[in-house]
């Protein structure tokens, strides 16, 4: 192939050396035409584009548009949309209200006694008397009953060793050391106190009432482990406010109570007795866990061991609800941040069981699920029933430890075939405070103001 010699080329182009004019408008062509072959490509292809994406879509979108059109009143139906929503809130919040219209022990007390009336200290020990009743009848409602007693067990074993004794029998020998006053207290007799060692007849008559008396109950209930019980049964009066106090925090902790006895109820539902249910013992409910609470000038803070409250509890020991104001006044660490102020009110509590260890969670979200209640109107009481529904415990912490039916506080108990756990919680409790600010006593509302220090 004869390429083109470079001096022709050059030979070529010298008629621009001569025509210098000339150049420039060559240039200029040159360029236009190398800038109008991609331009008219870019453009085909940008109008075939449009055409496609905007002309013809937007042709479909107007003949919808014009066979649909927006209605004249379309205002009119948006505005019954936010009308809805803004039922539902309203909605929301009355039953958030309900959860904290609840029934009372006494209609005679909040917010105050009637000064029209002739005031008497009897309508406390009233009050007292119906949370104490009310505590029964809870216990009742879950066939609930402690273990034999010490004594029911040394009755036993009396007639027992009695009866052998008349056909002639050595009979058990029986320890002459004395029994303690209550089920799980250490004495004398090792494991079995009042026995003597090596008395096998006798042991086995106290397995024998120990097991007839799981067998015929739901659960293992004492009223004495619940916070309150024993308090009311040594009430003194000692002035008119601090009762109408006293009773104002133990009606919250009635609340607490009826809903601990319906989880009770509906987790042991369909089991026969002890040996089978899922919530085996009810080991305490304590509102303060033995904490003392540091006053203004100072001090510490302790926490006593869980057990039953000794009779004749101080004012300053008793163990009652107390308003959370501030993040010291909880029992624990609140993961919720939830605290008394203008909306809600909260107070924390502490339980004990003993359940079986697969049933933990379910008892717990039983616990925590929604409950049913029965309204009859503030401050009077007197209007027609009505049933609301409440959820307000919420577990912030739980701790779970197994169980050693040898130790001295499971001697009496029978607790089945079964692996069983003691399990202990810290919850919270959520009062809506328009759901009962109308019958909030004046002493309380001050506490919770901070204009009064609240008693421990």
């Amino acid at each position: 192939m004869n390429l083109p010699n470079i001096k022709d080329i050059l030979g070529k182009l010298s008629v621009f050396k001569n025509n210098m004019a000339l150049l420039a408008p060559v240039i200029i062509v040159v360029v236009a035409v190398l800038l109008f072959v991609p331009t008219q490509l870019m453009s085909r292809r940008l109008r075939s584009r449009v055409e496609e994406e905007s002309i013809r879509k937007g042709a479909t979108v107007i003949t919808k548009l014009k066979g649909d059109p927006i209605s004249a009143e379309q205002y009119q139906i948006e505005l019954v949309r936010q009308e809805a929503r803004a039922n539902d809130a309203n909605e929301i919040e009355r039953l958030a209200v309900q959860t904290t219209e609840r029934e009372l022990l006494s209609y005679d007390i909040f917010p105050e006694p009637d000064p029209n009336a002739n005031f008497s200290a009897i309508i406390f020990q009233v009050f007292g008397e119906r949370f104490r009743s009310g505590i029964d009848g809870l216990v009742r409602d879950v066939k609930g009953l402690d273990c034999p007693t010490n004594e029911e067990i040394q009755r036993a074993l009396e007639n027992s060793s009695a009866s052998r004794s008349r056909m002639g029998g050595r009979g058990a020998m029986m320890d002459t050391m004395d029994m303690p006053s209550r089920p799980g207290m250490p004495a004398g007799g090792g494991l079995y106190p009042g026995l003597m060692p090596g008395s096998n007849i006798s042991r086995l008559i106290m397995d024998e009432i120990c097991e007839a008396r799981a067998k015929s109950i739901s659960v293992y209930v004492n009223p004495r482990d619940i916070a309150g019980y024993e308090y009311w049964a040594n009430f003194a009066y000692e002035g008119k406010e601090d009762a109408i106090k006293d009773c104002w925090y133990h009606q919250l902790a009635s609340w607490v109570v009826e809903d601990i006895f319906d989880t009770i109820k509906v987790m042991n539902s369909g089991h026969e007795n002890v040996l089978t249910a899922p919530v085996k013992r009810f080991l305490s409910l304590s509102f303060t866990m033995g904490l003392k609470r540091a006053r203004s000038g100072g001090g510490g803070v302790f926490r006593g061991l869980r057990g039953r409250s000794t009779q004749g509890q101080g004012k300053e020991n008793v163990d009652r609800p107390t308003y959370v104001i501030t993040a010291n006044d909880g029992l624990t660490e609140s993961c919720t941040g939830r605290l008394c102020g203008e909306d809600i009110h909260t107070i924390h509590f502490n339980i004990a069981f003993v359940v079986s260890a697969s049933e933990v969670l379910p008892f717990i979200d039983a616990l925590c699920s929604l409950k049913e209640h029965q309204f009859k109107g503030y401050p009077e009481g007197q209007e027609p029933a009505q049933t609301f529904k409440h959820n307000q415990i919420t577990v912030l912490e739980s701790k779970m430890g197994f169980l050693n039916p040898q130790d001295a506080t499971h001697r009496y108990y029978r607790y089945g075939q079964g692996n069983a756990v003691e399990l202990d919680l810290v919850c919270e409790y959520v009062l809506k405070k328009k759901g009962y600010e109308t019958i909030l006593p004046e002493p309380v509302k001050k506490t919770l103001a901070g204009e009064e220090e609240e008693k421990p």
